[in-house]
């Protein structure tokens, strides 16, 4: 069916075109030399080199003819009606000729009864019949080439696409996301699919697992501080007055659990995208030192020291940068054993604001570092729940560098230590357009460096 339609309109619709407008122009050449009384004058001046006139009786005489037939003595067509209007394709020798044959009117009352016969050479009409033709075959060569590809070529194709929807089937109903499918290997279009869809499985893989492993370690989470509340609730039911001790057990279980659900609240918000900032020009030295006068009032058992602070502004929400700050402050702490130290500092590298948070305690093994901002990750599971920490605190305070704007990384060697390094954009108000430059007595500031020494244990 396919073939048919290429078919009428490749080969039929052109040619059924042309000889419609051959015909009209006939039809008007017709119209132009018929003038009763003076068509045989008319003919003898009337020469072209494509169009052919002849006037004839009923009886077949030529009466006249255009010059450019002067040798001709036929009929243009031989087999036409005299009587009727008529068009016909004639072939004469090595040419061929589209006719228009028509019946003239008895002008001169003689009872003789002529006809009019018009004729144009039809070469281009040929050589586009022998193109269409020519078209028409390639056309049905290449749709015979196209079937015999699609029938021989398309199955081995296709498999490999085939393959893939197997395995990822497979993969849905075994509930594996750790199996790949094949071709990720092939250089072409179906290796690009097969490692993008290997890529989303790993992705997949490692979401699962990590909610896997937050819905464990919540759980336990809570099911701790449950129990240390109801053990207390116990004991103090057993004796019959409040237990100070008890009470204070009770007390501290609660404020855990409290951040805890705090901390995955926030952690919860910020994935759905419910947790807004507030923009505004934050001065992080201000930041910065209120951060470190807080961990001073604490009394830690570390040296914390602010080594060097630069003037930086960056354009953000003044309590979660203090959030980050302390988050990172109170991890060094944490994990620095006692009369160990703890390092601070705030510097501009171009248009980036950088804090580090460095410290000389136990360190990260290598294999621990790229899942520590993971939710509820620790390094030492036993240690970090002793120290009452929820795994929660880096995690929030990755998200926080991202929100604006910035990033976080962290290098580390056992027995060592640890740095965190938080850089963010910094912030350049536009100037004014029109301003006036009043001149001031000039201030000093104090400098901002060695500031730390003075305040260190």
């Amino acid at each position: 069916m396919a073939f048919i339609v290429f078919a009428v309109i490749v080969y039929e619709l052109p040619r059924a075109r042309i000889l419609a407008q051959i015909d009209r122009d006939l039809q008007a050449l017709a119209t132009e030399v018929v003038q009763p009384g003076s068509l045989p004058e008319v003919l003898e001046t009337f020469e072209t080199a494509s169009t052919l006139v002849i006037v004839a009786d009923e009886n077949g005489e030529i009466v006249a003819r255009s010059r450019n037939l002067t040798m001709f003595n036929d009929l243009l067509d031989v087999n036409a009606d005299p009587y009727s209007e008529s068009y016909a394709i004639v072939r004469h020798g090595d040419t061929q000729l589209r006719v228009y044959t028509v019946p003239l009117p008895d002008t001169e009352g003689q009872g003789v009864h002529y006809y009019l016969q018009v004729a144009r050479l039809l070469d281009t009409y040929e050589h586009l019949n022998r193109v269409s033709l020519t078209a028409l075959l390639m056309g049905f060569a290449a749709a015979t080439a196209s079937l015999f590809v699609a029938v021989l070529l398309t199955p081995g194709l296709f498999k490999p696409l085939e393959d893939i929807a197997t395995v990822a089937r497979q993969i849905t109903r075994a509930d594996d996301l750790s199996r790949r499918v094949p071709y990720a290997n092939r250089p072409d279009e179906i290796g690009d699919l097969a490692r993008a869809f290997n890529q989303t499985l790993e992705r997949l893989e490692r979401l699962f697992r990590t909610q896997q492993r937050l819905l464990a370690d919540v759980s336990h989470e809570l099911r701790t501080p449950l129990t240390a509340i109801r053990g207390n609730l116990d004991l103090m039911s057993r004796m019959g007055e409040a237990d100070p001790e008890s009470m204070e057990a009770i007390q501290a279980e609660i404020e855990r659990m409290t951040r805890l659900v705090g901390d995955l609240l926030l952690l919860a918000r910020a994935d759905s995208g419910g947790l807004p900032l507030e923009r505004r020009p934050v001065e992080l030295d201000n930041v910065l030192f209120e951060v470190y006068r807080q961990v001073r009032i604490m009394d830690p058992p570390v040296a914390v020291e602010l080594t060097e602070v630069d003037q930086a502004a960056v354009m953000g929400d003044v309590d979660r940068l203090k959030q980050l700050f302390i988050n990172l402050v109170e991890n060094a702490v944490k994990y620095t054993p006692a009369g160990g130290e703890v390092r601070l500092s705030l510097t501009k590298k171009a248009s980036w604001a950088q804090l580090e948070v460095s410290d000389n305690g136990i360190g990260i093994p290598a294999e621990n570092l790229p899942h520590i901002f993971d939710r509820f990750y620790r390094v030492d599971k036993a240690r970090t729940r002793a120290q009452g920490g929820s795994g929660l605190g880096l995690s929030i305070a990755k998200w926080i560098a991202q929100a604006h704007g910035g990033a976080i990384r962290v290098t580390s060697t056992v027995g060592e230590g640890t740095t965190f390094t938080v850089t963010l954009p910094i912030y350049e108000p536009a100037p004014s357009p029109t301003h006036v430059e009043v001149k001031e007595p000039e201030k000093t500031r104090p400098s901002l460096r060695g500031l730390g020494a003075n305040l260190r244990r």
